[in-house]
């Protein structure tokens, strides 16, 4: 039907120009900011293109900024991409939310960290995956196993797929009615995992700062870790940077605040409400739909990340 077609040469979908993979406008960036579940891969494997299409970019002389809004350190999602099959030369830097927030932890009391972590206290209670207790390495706090012996909360992650605000109501209440401060090391309220759609630790975040809790964000939309990626490019015009993500809400918007171009990635975690799977785009009435009150839009939307 008329109007109905996939893709376009050159259309303008509500603003948004469909592409069929990255190649068709690389060259008018220096610098790449992608993001990592969801784009690159699924936590087990890369998606079908998306090294051939980062190895283009490389070939082409690209810098390239992972980043992600993982409540891991650098570390762990740099060895974690390798044994997936993204080697470190394929990108110039990892910068994951939940070193960002390491280095807040680590900065807490001293004098040059900034008015949250400031005045901090030293007690925390935290949420993470069982025996992962890594993150907190090299961090002068004491971990307590209650909400009512801590002076402030730490969400840093939670392998459940579903039920998180469930399963967390009596934080929130008690971390509430005591005024704790809490630090999310992971913001990200849905992830990819093995092809699955799951709930992230930052739904539990979200809640508590709706319902009137004081919420210290780390990672995408927040222009602080932007500003890292801009340091690690090494460049100076935000016009000639591109930012690629799967997330409207974290990434299309992180870029949107920031002041660079954006593609979303349509098979991620909005593809079931696209209406798409795989490497193929979503019709213009469905993207249209889709769009239509949303407060951020991409500059750019492309099936999945290829070139």
């Amino acid at each position: 039907m008329p109007g109905d077609s996939p893709l376009k040469a050159a259309a303008n979908w509500a603003g948004t120009q469909p592409i069929a993979g990255l190649g068709a406008v690389a060259g008018r960036y220096d610098g790449f900011i992608l993001d990592q579940w969801g784009v690159l891969h699924d936590g087990k494997t890369p998606y079908p293109g998306a090294l051939e299409c980062l190895k283009a970019l490389r070939e082409a002389g690209k810098r390239v900024v992972v980043l992600s809004n993982s409540g891991k350190r650098n570390d762990y999602n740099v060895a974690l991409m390798a044994r997936i099959g993204f080697t470190p030369d394929l990108y110039d830097e990892m910068i994951s939310a939940g070193e960002d927030a390491w280095r807040g932890l680590a900065s807490r009391g001293k004098t040059d960290a900034d008015e949250f972590y400031a005045g901090l206290g030293r007690r925390c209670y935290a949420t993470k995956r069982p025996g992962d207790s890594s993150f907190l390495d090299g961090v002068d706090i004491d971990l307590v196993a209650d909400v009512g012996q801590a002076d402030f909360l730490l969400l840093i992650g939670d392998a459940r797929e579903t039920g998180l605000l469930e399963a967390y109501e009596g934080l929130i209440e008690q971390g509430l009615a005591r005024g704790l401060p809490m630090v999310c090391a992971n913001p990200d309220t849905h992830r990819v995992d093995g092809g699955r759609l799951a709930e992230a630790i930052g739904l539990v975040a979200e809640e508590y700062e709706r319902r009137g809790g004081r919420v210290q964000w780390h990672g995408k939309p927040y222009p602080p870790i932007y500003r890292s990626c801009l340091a690690s490019l090494g460049l100076s015009d935000k016009a000639r940077i591109l930012a690629v993500g799967d997330s409207l809400g974290h990434d299309i918007a992180g870029a949107s605040r920031f002041g660079c171009d954006s593609a979303l990635v349509a098979d991620g975690i909005h593809g079931a409400a696209l209406g798409v799977s795989g490497n193929s785009l979503p019709t213009e009435a469905a993207w249209r739909g889709f769009i239509a009150d949303k407060p951020v839009r991409p500059t750019y939307l492309m099936g999945r990340f290829v070139w």
